[in-house]
């Protein structure tokens, strides 16, 4: 089940697209919990997910994997990535090593 949804915008010779990241409920899994989510980039949906100890943790964990493909993806560094305007930065948590990556409200 799909809990949220963020909408970002790419831009690409001139045409503008949306990138739909959508974040499923935590579940149980064999061990501990998963929780999957999905971007939805202009080359191909990527499905993947987080694992946790708890729900609380999994989400958190896909939260910030998200932020990080968003982060490191060839669409951040020259700036054809946007969520509420261009340069804001995307609103997802990001492990540390990355951080220098983060731009507006992000950093």
């Amino acid at each position: 089940m799909i809990i949220a949804r963020r909408s970002l915008k790419t831009s690409e010779g001139g045409k503008d697209r949306e990138v739909a990241i959508d974040i499923h409920a935590p579940e149980p899994a064999r061990v501990d919990w998963i929780c999957r989510y999905e971007i939805d980039w202009p080359e191909g949906k990527v499905e993947r997910h987080a694992g946790g100890t708890d729900s609380v943790q999994a989400l958190f964990h896909a939260l910030q994997m998200i932020g990080a493909e968003v982060n490191t993806s060839g669409r951040h560094r020259p700036g054809q990535l946007e969520w509420l305007a261009k340069g804001r930065g995307y609103g997802f948590p990001v492990p540390n090593n990355i951080r220098d990556l983060l731009v507006g409200d992000d950093r």
